[in-house]
């Protein structure tokens, strides 16, 4: 008996070292870390870029960004305001339950709750009919030409396991909450959370019953978020790390002359702009005693010609940003280069609209800004201090970790803040309808953090959300976007330029959403 345990625990042994021999480990970093494990909680593009590790939506992008099969295998168009999904059969989530209808329609009913930001995601959808255990219909308010492009971001949690951990409920995380499902999470995708300490590491391992292969070899995957920029690149050039997806600017170029790394450039669809509190009739963190100086549309123009983005681009950036005129990056439906003016920079200019506006010697208030989100954030807006400074401006600089950040934007507790825009679906309504459309409680408005209001825009926005015909819809959006050009309801700064640095062993594909997909990378 004692023999064959021997043999036994031998055995184990073997496997155990011939599966850690098998194991690829993609070692990656970049500046910001997560916010929640909560799949229905924050629309943060590197939390849900986390979240698409462990969890899976009904449809997803290919390498394209075209639509294929992910936990739906068809789906059909039943009439212009149902469709019925065909859902995969013999899933299993990670902790073995097997994947029905019942989690579609528990999800939905998750998203939708008025806590979280995601739910743009269902937007359109009033309702989600269990048919049988792998169909679901989804009825529309309306018809919706984005319907499958905004499901790519609708993932797919556990009734039962919700339900187990007292976790129905998404997070309230402007409230601070903590729940069992924003530290832990079980999903049907291809690879396991195996750990999470925030701003340290993050832990994947492959889900070995996945329904889905990955294209590439990599089993495990670490996240290290590292906010210094130093830090960050010398763990590169160490060999420490096999990736690097947000390179600082100044790094660049000498990276590429490194042969034991190579460079994968890319343009992300993310625009960097400022937001003003437009709602408010007094200014928070200001002088101005009385009145809000951004419902005036001069002193919203006067801070877009106030701002040199070339300057920005060739000293801040080290070249890699587009300057903005419009809200929304090339790649995405709706921009057109005729669109995307850039506002002149104009100091002299400037200076009369604010005289005219009747704030010749300029007013005081407080520039929010994450320093560990967006690249060179903080950088940019001390750049931006001094530019406005130039027009009598009086800007207080309150750089804070994103982490603090949200929920202090969150609580609309701001008058002017960055923020980074990416668009999720590709398309100009998400950008429209979560930015510009008058703020609810539900989709619409869902990160209009400045309240602007505009019958106009609102009904335009709200046409587009249902108009089948391209033509018509396209119509609706190109003078959406030039309206919110035209009255400066948003200060865009530049479109983000992307390059990824890696080892010259790591094949992987560059992603315009910065939404690098672990399945898709090779590590030799």
């Amino acid at each position: 008996m004692r023999i064959r345990h021997l043999a036994l625990a031998a055995l184990a042994a073997t496997a155990l070292v011939a599966a850690s021999a098998h194991a690829v480990n993609l070692r990656w970093a970049a500046q910001n870390d997560i916010l929640t494990f909560d799949p229905h909680s924050q629309n943060h593009a590197t939390t849900i870029t986390m979240l698409r590790h462990v969890y899976d939506p009904l449809v997803r992008y290919d390498k394209n960004f075209q639509i294929e099969p992910a936990l739906a295998t068809s789906w059909q168009q039943i009439t212009p305001t149902q469709w019925r999904f065909n859902l995969r059969k013999n899933v299993k989530f990670h902790d073995g339950t097997p994947f029905t209808a019942d989690d579609v329609v528990f999800s939905y009913g998750r998203i939708k709750q008025k806590q979280g930001t995601m739910q743009i995601y269902v937007s359109g959808v009033s309702e989600v009919k269990k048919i049988d255990d792998h169909t679901v219909d989804f009825i529309l308010s309306g018809p919706n030409p984005v319907l499958l492009r905004n499901a790519t971001v609708f993932l797919i949690m556990s009734k039962s396991w919700a339900e187990k951990n007292r976790s129905e409920n998404v997070q309230d995380y402007t409230a601070k909450e903590e729940t069992y499902a924003s530290r832990n999470a079980n999903g049907t995708s291809g690879y396991i959370l195996k750990g999470w300490e925030p701003d340290k590491r993050i832990v994947f391992a492959a889900y070995p019953g996945a329904w889905d292969k990955p294209v590439g070899n990599v089993t495990d995957v670490t996240y290290t978020p590292i906010k210094s920029d130093a830090t960050r690149v010398a763990a590169l050039l160490s060999g420490e790390l096999d990736l690097v997806t947000d390179v600082p600017t100044q790094d660049v170029d000498r990276l590429r002359k490194d042969p034991k790394l190579k460079v994968l450039d890319g343009v992300e669809n993310r625009t960097i702009f400022i937001g003003m509190d437009q709602h408010n009739d007094e200014l928070q963190y200001s002088n101005v005693k009385g009145k809000n100086p951004f419902k005036d549309v001069r002193v919203r123009k006067a801070f877009n010609m106030a701002i040199d983005r070339e300057a920005i681009k060739r000293v801040t950036m080290r070249g890699l940003s587009v300057p903005a005129g419009i809200m929304v990056a090339p790649g995405i439906h709706g921009h057109t280069k005729a669109l995307d003016v850039v506002t002149k920079y104009d100091v002299n200019g400037a200076k009369k609209l604010l005289a005219q506006a009747g704030y010749p010697n300029g007013f005081e208030f407080t520039l929010d800004c994450p320093n560990n989100r967006y690249v060179n954030d903080e950088k940019i807006c001390q750049a931006l201090v001094g530019m406005w400074s130039k027009i009598g401006l009086k800007p207080t600089l309150n750089a804070i970790p994103f982490a603090n950040y949200i929920p202090k934007l969150l609580k609309m507790d701001t008058s002017v803040y960055m923020l980074g825009w990416g668009v999720a679906t590709f398309d100009s309504l998400y950008m429209l309808q979560s930015l510009v459309l008058t703020k609810t409680t539900g989709e619409d408005g869902s990160f209009n953090q400045g309240r602007i209001s505009d019958a106009k825009l609102d009904a335009m926005i709200t046409a587009m959300k249902t108009e089948m015909d391209l033509k018509k819809r396209d119509e609706l959006i190109r003078d959406s976007l030039v309206m919110v050009r035209d009255q400066a309801y948003y200060v865009p700064l530049h479109h983000q330029l992307r390059p990824w640095v890696m080892k010259k062993n790591v094949t992987t594909i560059h992603r315009a959403n910065d939404a690098p997909e672990s399945r898709f990378a090779t590590v030799k």
